[in-house]
């Protein structure tokens, strides 16, 4: 999938929820500025939440609701540097919720993803473009 431009990306965010299935956490990886933040904003607004969904950096998670009560849960990790902190906030127990799971920076917390995560390569391309793939 590509994100042309942000006039754009809730078109691709559309096309991404319609490719997840069941699965339930997904570990969005790529460099800094790549737009993980902005791409999670709009699959969460494609999903129906009407708060504002912003990056939990000094939280590490946030909890977001959409219209019709399902809850997602949205981590940024790039501040953990044990696992002890992760396990200290009960990621566990946010992972295995059945819940939607978006993850920033999941190589912080890799060992405590479930064997079912999905990755999201988000890819600087020409021209301010995304490549979002899937794995």
């Amino acid at each position: 999938m590509r994100i042309k431009s942000i006039k754009t990306i809730n078109k691709t965010a559309h096309q991404f929820i319609e490719q997840i299935g069941d699965k339930t956490v997904f570990a969005f990886n790529g460099t800094m500025g790549a737009g993980k933040t902005t791409f999670i904003k709009a699959i969460c607004e494609e999903l129906g939440v009407t708060e504002t969904v912003n990056s939990p950096t000094f939280s590490i998670v946030n909890e977001y609701e959409t219209i019709d009560g399902r809850i997602i849960y949205h981590f940024d990790c790039y501040r953990i540097n044990k696992m002890e902190e992760a396990l200290e906030i009960g990621v566990e127990e946010y992972l295995y919720s059945g819940n939607l799971c978006f993850i920033e920076w999941s190589k912080n917390i890799a060992s405590l993803l479930p064997d079912s995560v999905v990755n999201v390569e988000i890819t600087e391309v020409e021209n301010g473009e995304r490549d979002v793939v899937i794995s």
